[in-house]
């Protein structure tokens, strides 16, 4: 059993909740709208809403869970600066493939009059071939739909490959799901690497890289392999998390005209926010002392 994990599972909510919590905007979609907001006005910033929630598998919270991405659509239609990231485990992956396309479905359909864009989540290796075969079917008919893809799995380079003929927005990261040796890297520089080739290959088939990493080193070595290889700002953007300390880098990236986009998660109910956080402080538990550094430093 990974000894992270084991950790972090015996932290008590509230714990978690204090810790984590400058990475998640917090109850209630206002707060999600209002933080993207902030980000926008304060810092130049663009914002991914992402409402926490995996795993539902009755049809009464499906339904609940697709009012809720509406009400969001309503709330940011006007905001361009501003897009929607979902899950296929909250809108029915749990009952069937063809149950959750058709509610992703209805999402896409009711933010494509808005150019509002939706990003479908990649969730573990277990629903990706069924996540993809859903993109596809999407992207054959709405252009405000884009993918994750993770890096750490050997079989994203076909994936890409394959993804679809019509250019797509492509979120490209290490993911955040702990994979089995025999399918996935294990060793985080070999999945830098990897994302920095990914990045090539998505231009070479037409799509829009968005590279989402914290990591400066490769933010700047994907910055000088773009810039070499003349590709316009307007034709990628770098992606990270709300609440991981980037000003700095960020707002350099903003200066030289390029789009930088923080995921910003918000809570209907906190038990969804505190397995959001429990799983990030496994992958990293380096927000922990982040926290505790800022606490004490004021």
């Amino acid at each position: 059993m990974d000894f992270k994990r084991t950790l972090v599972d015996l932290m008590p909510a509230p714990f978690v909740r204090f810790t984590a919590s400058p990475y998640i905007a917090g109850k209630g979609l206002d707060v999600g709208v209002a933080k993207a907001d902030q980000l926008q006005k304060e810092l130049g910033l663009h914002a991914t809403v992402d409402l926490l929630g995996e795993e539902v598998f009755n049809r009464e919270d499906v339904e609940a869970t697709v009012a809720i991405y509406f009400r969001m659509i309503e709330a940011l239609k006007d905001r361009p600066y501003a897009s929607i990231s979902l899950k296929p485990t909250q809108l029915g992956m749990n009952e069937s493939e063809d149950y959750a396309h058709a509610n992703l479905r209805r999402v896409v359909a009711a933010a494509a009059p808005h150019g509002l864009h939706i990003t479908v989540d990649m969730e573990d290796h277990g629903f990706t071939d069924a996540t993809l075969r859903i993109f596809r079917k999407l992207r054959d008919e709405f252009d405000n739909v884009g993918i994750v893809l993770q890096s750490r799995l050997f079989r994203t380079t076909e994936d890409i490959q394959n993804l679809h003929a019509k250019p797509c927005k492509v979120r490209i990261c290490i993911g955040i799901y702990k994979e089995p040796a025999a399918i996935a890297l294990t060793e985080k520089p070999a999945m830098k690497d990897k994302l920095f080739e990914h990045v090539g290959l998505l231009l070479d088939h037409g799509h829009y890289p968005e590279i989402a990493t914290h990591d400066e080193p490769l933010v700047r070595r994907c910055l000088a392999y773009l810039e070499k290889r003349g590709v316009p700002a307007g034709k990628f953007e770098f992606q990270m998390l709300l609440g991981v300390p980037r000003t700095a880098l960020q707002q350099e990236l903003v200066k030289r005209g390029h789009v930088v986009r923080l995921y910003v998660p918000f809570a209907e109910e906190w038990k969804y926010a505190i397995h959001y956080l429990k799983r990030r402080l496994a992958a990293n538990p380096m927000m922990a002392m982040y926290v505790l550094k800022n606490l004490f430093s004021r």
